[in-house]
């Protein structure tokens, strides 16, 4: 009678894949070992099926170690997407927001709301954000949206709690 196979039942194997990739040193580990191994001399076509790259993955590794060493197995910082806002103009829409109310910019209204603030930026900035995204953007500079409270001038306090009062008497 044979041995059961070995099975693994927590990920699929591209998941496990896309966890490998995601550790860098890992990652250089197995470039590292993929020359020690062309060193030793294995041939470049196995190894790439043994790695699951392409053959010209593997010779990059190889003009990489021989140009640079070690940190050319190194991946490369990924700086991805321009920033559309400086950080100056970042503090600036920060400091407007804390310090100054939207009427001081002809804006009918006492408080900073989502689409008032995309209106702003794009007029004093000329970018244009979606609705969406300008409350990344407020976290981003350390900021929260917080919905206001609406005050009723015409409310009277007596009337509420005579009237809350009623409201706790009554059966359910």
């Amino acid at each position: 009678m044979s041995k059961p196979k070995l099975v693994v039942e927590r990920a699929t194997a591209e998941e496990i894949h896309k966890m490998l990739r995601k550790d860098e040193k890992y990652m250089t580990g197995v470039r590292l070992y993929a020359v020690y191994q062309i060193a030793s001399g294995a041939v470049s076509r196995d190894l790439e099926k043994i790695y699951n790259v392409s053959f010209k993955s593997v010779c990059n590794w190889v003009h990489s170690f021989n140009k640079y060493g070690v940190e050319g197995l190194k991946d490369e910082p990924k700086t991805g997407r321009n920033p559309r806002l400086t950080k100056e103009q970042l503090e600036t829409i920060k400091t407007t927001i804390l310090d100054k109310k939207p009427s001081d910019y002809n804006y009918n209204t006492s408080t900073w709301t989502g689409p008032l603030l995309i209106d702003f930026i794009e007029k004093q900035f000329g970018v244009n954000f979606k609705k969406a995204q300008i409350y990344n953007l407020m976290k981003k500079m350390g900021l929260s949206y917080q919905k206001g409270k609406g005050v009723y001038p015409e409310a009277n306090a007596d009337n509420r709690a005579e009237f809350i009062g009623e409201l706790k008497k009554t059966p359910k």
